[in-house]
């Protein structure tokens, strides 16, 4: 990237694989983690949104590695068996089905703290950058058996934004001199816009939910981004932290190293921030990975996800892999082999699978990336008109091809059905929707009216609370 500097990101690059188009399989925290930690697709995991995750005793890829002889350690957010989000998150993830428009979250802007010395931002995730750092310097350099640590950070992530009224969400950019400096403002491409008018409705639901359907001045735009750049450069700079640990104790020349992310976040691109779409910013994510035995400077092309994970840790630790996993080992890829050298599973399927259930979309949404297309669908598949983005002829996915390639639609349409029968997911989830909306509301009694009217919306429903209390039971 010419536009931020990134050491510690290049050093992987340099001395191990990059997976070039690597994808999450839901584009918000809990349930991509609940994929990645279960090695399953969200449809199966019913991870529906950021906090209803996998069971707590779910047997993860870190226990059967533990069950295996190797030593385990895991040090800051973890966030797969539960998100614990506030209530306004809940409501505003059961209620996406009801007619009605509200603004969830803060207006998304930037704010620089501390001067050019300022190096530590994000406080609690250098804490557990340290706390890694130190266990491997005094606890790993001195284990018999092999080991497996987990670190995981909150960086690049927007912050809490208190102005934004009780239970906030995070839309504020948040860095310090001393990043931003790294940031070749000239560099930062500003992205296209449609028209609200001709924006697609869900995309609409979600800018309008997300705080973006006002007016910002370009340089505004280029701010957000530069700021986001600058919580990235924050981020490898722990990755820093971790590689400097390993190479000071002797043990990087023994320890395989992966870098991902469980969702990308949008900087403003399609009217956006945050994550919670099917777009690249938001659900292609990064994958990195050196080591003993891992090809150096290898760029690879095919199309993976976090449900890879699981296998390729069994693999790492030569332990069988369960037959029932929505992923496949990265392993023979890694390793430079052919495809067809694939797993008793046969062969790496060519395609990917993202789906979302959560706030901030007024929709199931599921994600099939294969080849040059991307393929979106909706709900039922009828009542909400699919997109089509060729990535190769328009990598900033601002056309919408769906009607111009009806054979492919009709073809992509059909593998996504073979892989989950998302007409009949679409309508488990509007039923659990419902159901957990109301045994919260009757939790609450009379006082139901005053809570819903605080969540965080509360700018618009306090305007008309009469008119959202009437589209619920509607909904209801």
């Amino acid at each position: 990237n010419q536009t931020v500097d990134l050491p510690f990101i290049n050093f992987m690059r340099r001395y191990g694989t990059v997976f070039l188009n690597a994808y999450t399989n839901s584009p918000i925290c809990c349930p991509s983690r609940a994929a990645m930690w279960s090695g399953l697709f969200t449809h199966l995991t019913e991870s529906w949104n950021n906090f209803k995750g996998l069971d707590p005793d779910y047997v993860t890829w870190m226990d059967l590695m533990e069950k295996y002889g190797y030593h385990t350690q895991k040090y800051g957010k973890l966030d797969y068996t539960s998100g614990h989000h506030s209530v306004s998150n809940r409501v505003e993830a059961w209620t996406r089905d009801v007619d009605f428009l509200l603004r969830q979250e803060g207006r998304p802007m930037v704010n620089l703290t501390g001067d050019r010395k300022h190096v530590r931002v994000m406080e609690a995730d250098w804490r557990n950058t340290d706390k890694a750092v130190n266990w491997i310097k005094e606890e790993a350099i001195n284990l018999t058996q092999p080991f497996a640590l987990y670190l995981g950070l909150n960086l690049p992530h927007p912050y809490p934004s208190p102005y934004a009224g009780e239970n906030f969400g995070s839309s504020t950019f948040l860095t310090s001199p001393y990043w931003l400096e790294k940031v070749t403002y000239e560099a930062i491409k500003i992205p296209k816009w449609s028209s609200l008018s001709e924006m697609h409705p869900v995309d609409y639901y979600s800018s309008y939910t997300k705080n973006c359907t006002g007016e910002f001045t370009k340089q505004e735009v280029r701010n957000i981004r530069a700021f986001y750049y600058a919580m990235c450069a924050e981020t490898d700079a722990m990755l820093g932290e971790i590689i400097s640990a390993l190479r000071d104790t002797g043990l990087l020349k023994k320890t395989i190293v992966i870098f991902t992310a469980d969702h990308g976040e949008l900087a403003m691109e399609h009217r956006q921030f945050y994550k919670m779409s099917m777009y690249e910013g938001s659900s292609h994510v990064p994958l990195l990975v050196m080591g003993p035995g891992i090809k150096k400077q290898q760029q690879v092309p095919n199309v993976v996800s976090l449900v890879d994970i699981y296998p390729t840790m069994l693999d790492i630790a030569r332990i069988p892999v369960p037959q029932n996993l929505s992923g496949y080992s990265l392993i023979p890829l890694l390793c430079g082999k052919a495809e067809n050298e694939a797993t008793s599973r046969g062969p790496r399927p060519s395609w990917v699978l993202s789906e979302f259930h959560g706030c901030n979309v007024n929709s199931s949404i599921y994600m099939l990336r294969t080849g040059k297309w991307k393929y979106i669908a909706y709900s039922d598949g009828h009542s909400v008109l699919p997109q089509l983005f060729d990535l190769t002829a328009d990598p900033d996915e601002l056309t919408n091809v769906a009607i111009k390639f009806p054979v492919t639609v009709r073809s992509l349409d059909k593998i996504l059905r073979s892989i989950v029968n998302y007409p009949k997911v679409s309508s488990s989830v509007k039923e659990y929707n419902k159901r957990q909306f109301i045994s919260w509301k009757q939790s609450l009694g009379q006082n139901y009216s005053n809570v819903i009217a605080n969540l965080r919306w509360h700018q618009d429903w306090l305007k008309e609370p009469k008119k959202y209390e009437n589209a619920i039971d509607k909904w209801l």
